[in-house]
């Protein structure tokens, strides 16, 4: 009889909490959450490249970036998400030429000389076209036998003095990048 009694209260107390569906809990709206990714993850030279030490240096924060590896070149293109400029582009280049051939064969004609920036540097600005604006270019001969340019392509509107100003700039940037890890 005992058993009975035990096995009648245990049935009474598992169907006590079947009795209804529990009220739903309002649960608080998740915000999505954004993640950054380096520019160094996208490979090729934009493992030399960090945004916020692009941005520090420029003024401007890129959060897209693109690379390719063609034979002894790799680059990397920098740009705002949903903008197509300004862009920043970084080339570099294995190479065997010697400063000679640097100066006198690949620094373009009317290009500034750039001191302290690898073995041999030059600094420019490229006149707007009808689908960009201005440009601005550093490029040196990096001491580990690499030629390296930084281009950064202003926005159609953008004047010939915004992109010589930001010659310096890349000048800044350039001297911070460690051509010997891409």
């Amino acid at each position: 009889m005992c058993t009975r009694l035990y096995l009648a209260a245990a049935a009474t107390l598992l169907t006590a909490g079947c009795a209804g569906d529990p009220a739903p809990v309002a649960v608080p709206p998740v915000e999505p959450v954004t993640v950054e990714v380096a520019a160094a993850s996208s490979g090729g030279a934009c493992t030399l490249l960090d945004f916020g030490v692009i941005e520090e240096h420029t003024g401007v924060r890129f959060d897209v970036a693109a690379a390719s590896d063609r034979k002894d070149t790799r680059t990397c293109v920098v740009r705002a998400e949903g903008a197509t400029l300004p862009e920043l582009t970084l080339t570099v280049t294995d190479t065997s030429i010697d400063v000679a051939t640097f100066t006198a064969d690949v620094q373009p004609k009317g290009a500034a000389k750039v001191s302290k920036l690898g073995r041999a540097a030059y600094r420019r600005t490229v006149a707007k076209t009808a689908k960009q604006g201005p440009a601005a270019e550093v490029g040196w001969l990096a001491t580990e036998k690499r030629l390296v340019t930084l281009r950064w392509t202003c926005e159609r509107g953008a004047a010939k003095a915004d992109a010589e100003e930001l010659t310096g700039k890349l000048i800044d940037l350039a001297r911070k990048l460690d051509t010997r890890a891409g």
